[in-house]
């Protein structure tokens, strides 16, 4: 490696070909990378749910977070409405925005489904 030692207002600093630069510069990249890669190992170890792109793309294209999080828990309405003690209207309405409900009302729908209550609630 080539660098040239200067001193500009009392602080030393390197100045390096650009590509000494870049390269430099990808292998902090390809470490940065490499530790994220470690930690989402090692919550995933622990049980961290990953979910497909295709449910979070659901999501993020408007699909009612409710909806797709029961799809992808394979329940139906009914079946769902059972777990959580309501009726399969009440679900279907909660995920076509029908009714709202406070968040006591979503509490036990999130635990059934494993989720928080703020994945539920559709996006404002």
């Amino acid at each position: 490696m080539t660098a040239q030692i200067v001193e500009i207002a009392g602080h030393k600093m390197a100045v390096l070909p650009m590509e000494e630069y870049e390269r430099l510069l990808d292998i902090a990249e390809d470490r940065v990378d490499v530790l994220a890669a470690e930690d989402a190992e090692l919550r995933r170890a622990e049980g961290e749910e990953y979910l497909p792109a295709a449910v979070v793309d659901r999501i993020l294209n408007g699909e009612p977070p409710l909806r797709v999080w029961r799809e992808y828990r394979e329940l139906t309405q009914v079946a769902l409405a059972a777990l959580v003690g309501t009726t399969g209207a009440t679900i279907s309405r909660l995920e076509s925005g029908d009714m709202v409900g406070d968040r006591k009302r979503w509490r036990p729908i999130a635990e059934v489904l494993g989720v928080s209550v703020d994945d539920l609630l559709p996006i404002e």
